[in-house]
């Protein structure tokens, strides 16, 4: 505990002393106080190493920049998640079941996750086991096998998944949202995919094989290991077990989405379940070039913060609403900006998006103060620091950046250039996406259709 209050103290003394003040024609010190030492393969694969004090640890994580974003064909949806669950499916030299057994030896457990635009496959264990980590790794990204069985009994488990989401208002008005939202784009599905091509997924085991083929390539990939390790070790495994690995040639054709020209609306009927409003803008994709992606993040995050004169006035003051969130997510292209209120009472729908309205429209003619922008970039810094404390919880942070950049070194672009946003910058940026023709109305209410304008 000493040690990991010492170390957090050094990160927020280091933070202060970078963005006090620093001198324009300085060069600001890094947001990670530790190297992100890169080694890319000759078949594309990105090897990333950050050497971090935890004696005996070592985190583990292969970021593939693949997600339902890549899901282009109709009526095949859902793969990229299904594949989060097939590749514990074993191969020829590790069955599951000794797979699991190899894990529990390293003291490690495995685990991933999907989303729109990567899945992470992610372990933490013993760093004298590394090798051992890199070798199960290798052969499943490498040699993954499934009978016909396997796979239908794995599409069954993906279909009881998404029926137990499904049964949420939430989710529900989430993916009729997106539906609504997107035309074109594959963010018009949901990572779980639309419910028709999960119900036929046990019929598509050659096209799921097509799909390994296509995108679980080293050109794709790129493995972050944190913790008691050094970067000559790293490689060398990293050539060793997946040097072999041979690179691909596909390339997703995700279409662009067309400009949206009106306000669409997309309404789930609840009875007696609390009524929810959510303003869905059409948002930017993340760049680390310019500063209009973490000015338009900065914009969000302050204007609909638990401290912000919106959030007094619906929740604490009038008690209308029971909570008020903002949300913009770094997404690889154009996505979405929501702003979601949950109400105490559906006939006050209207007037609290009414009050978003009003907050977000005179937020672009009145700037927020440079003592109110300042203070949003510290508690930005002091979160970052504050999850700075494990191999794990850095690497995650890193496959964040990578999976939307490619780059891991993008996390500390991203906060020199929060350092050089300004009031300006933030009115812009809202002024630009903040807009009705770009808006999705979602809601969740008593009554059959959407009860608001």
């Amino acid at each position: 505990m000493k040690k990991l209050k010492v170390l957090l103290l050094a990160i927020i003394c280091m933070l202060q002393t970078t963005w006090a003040g620093v001198d324009a024609n300085s060069t600001p010190k890094k947001i990670l106080p530790y190297p992100i030492l890169q080694h890319k393969m000759a078949n594309g694969l990105n090897v990333v190493t950050v050497p971090y004090d935890s004696p005996g640890l070592a985190a583990f994580y292969i970021v593939v920049r693949v997600g339902s974003r890549d899901e282009i064909e109709e009526g095949k949806t859902g793969f990229a998640h299904f594949f989060e669950h097939m590749m514990f499916r074993g191969t020829e030299k590790y069955s599951k079941e000794q797979y699991s057994d190899a894990l529990k030896a390293t003291g490690a457990s495995a685990n991933a996750n999907t989303w729109l635009d990567r899945t992470v496959y992610h372990m933490t264990g013993n760093a004298q086991k590394l090798e051992k980590m890199f070798e199960l790794e290798a052969d499943r990204f490498m040699n993954l096998k499934y009978s016909i069985q396997d796979f239908k009994t794995e599409a069954g488990a993906v279909k009881g998944e998404y029926t137990k989401n499904s049964a949420s208002p939430f989710s529900q008005m989430d993916e009729k949202m997106n539906d609504v939202a997107f035309t074109s784009h594959t963010y018009k599905h949901t990572t779980m995919g639309f419910f028709k091509d999960v119900v036929d997924m046990p019929n598509q085991y050659e096209y799921s094989m097509e799909f390994f083929k296509r995108f679980y390539r080293p050109e794709y990939a790129t493995i972050i290991v944190v913790g008691d390790v050094t970067a000559e070790k790293v490689n060398q495994l990293a050539e060793q077990y997946f040097g072999s690995w041979k690179k691909g040639d596909y390339v997703s054709p995700v279409p662009p989405e067309p400009k949206q020209n009106e306000t669409r609306y997309a309404h789930i009927q609840k009875a007696k379940f609390p009524p929810v409003v959510s303003l869905n803008y059409k948002a930017p994709d993340y760049t680390d070039k310019n500063t209009e992606t973490v000015a338009f993040d900065l914009f969000m995050t302050m204007l609909f913060s638990e401290k912000s004169t919106l959030y007094n006035k619906l929740v604490v003051t009038e008690q209308k609403a029971r909570s008020v969130d903002g949300n913009f997510f770094f997404t690889r292209d154009p996505y979405l900006a929501s702003v979601q209120a949950s109400l105490v009472d559906e006939k006050d729908m209207q007037y609290v998006r009414d009050e978003i309205t009003k907050a977000i429209e005179e937020a672009k003619t009145k700037p927020f103060t440079e003592k109110e922008i300042a203070d949003a970039k510290s508690r930005l810094r002091y979160g970052f620091a504050m999850g700075m404390d494990s191999p794990s919880q850095i690497a995650n942070n890193l496959s964040f950046f990578t999976w939307v950049t490619g780059n891991p070194e993008s996390v500390n672009i991203t906060y020199a250039l929060y350092d050089k946003v300004t009031a300006n910058d933030m009115m812009e940026a809202a002024k630009k996406y903040l807009i009705p023709t770009g808006l999705t109305i979602s809601t969740i209410s008593g009554h059959e259709n959407c009860p608001i304008k």
